[in-house]
């Protein structure tokens, strides 16, 4: 979903899985499937872990238990903190549309597979890569209280633990920066554009 970023400021859900690959993101068989439905893919969103062999919820895994199991809406899990390599394996861009259509706007981690993080940025999903002491103090924060919340500053690149203060700036390409916050995809940009590139073809 196209929505202008600013300053998000919500709870998160804590997934402190290291190396979690796409086929967790969402399974292989999801592939096949010719619909860009939102919900589609968001009720796929780590769906092998949250449900079992019959279908029924995972008691015990993060996204099932009662803190987190409401959906994300403003303010309310809109922010993941994931754990290190998150995204790694297949480069399947379905694994971004899984977590955009689940409502998840921001991804914290210490780091992402390199195409998985392009393919977010490329969905209106913001990866935010902080220090691993960040990372770590984000999961003992929300451990001991699933209200806490992060503030993710994207005009600043600021990220920001609430309930400690502490704050950590984050890289993000002025490009993909200025697409986010004018809620622009490829397309929309070049078609901003058109102007300047009319003008430049006349010149050439």
């Amino acid at each position: 979903m196209k929505e202008a970023f600013s300053i998000i400021q919500s709870t998160c859900i804590p997934i402190a899985i290291d190396n979690c690959n796409t086929d967790l993101i969402i399974p292989a068989r999801y592939l096949a499937s010719t619909t860009r439905d939102p919900k589609f893919f968001g009720d796929a969103f780590m769906h092998d872990l949250r449900y079992d062999a019959q279908g029924k919820p995972v008691e015990d895994f993060v996204m099932n238990q009662p803190a987190y199991k409401e959906a994300p809406r403003k303010g309310v899990h809109e922010i993941i903190v994931a754990g290190e390599n998150w995204g790694s394996g297949s480069s399947r861009e379905h694994a971004a549309w899984a977590i955009a259509g689940y409502g998840v706007r921001v991804v914290i981690s210490s780091s992402f597979a390199d195409i998985h993080r392009n393919n977010l940025l490329n969905n209106f999903v913001l990866p935010v890569v902080v220090s691993r002491e960040m990372q770590q103090e984000l999961f003992e924060t929300i451990a001991r209280d699933a209200n806490s919340e992060v503030k993710v500053d994207v005009p600043n690149q600021t990220v920001t633990n609430l309930t400690t203060g502490r704050t950590e700036h984050f890289e993000l390409n002025g490009y993909k920066k200025y697409c986010l916050m004018n809620a622009l995809d490829d397309i929309d940009f070049l078609l901003e554009n058109t102007d300047k590139i009319q003008a430049w073809e006349a010149r050439n």
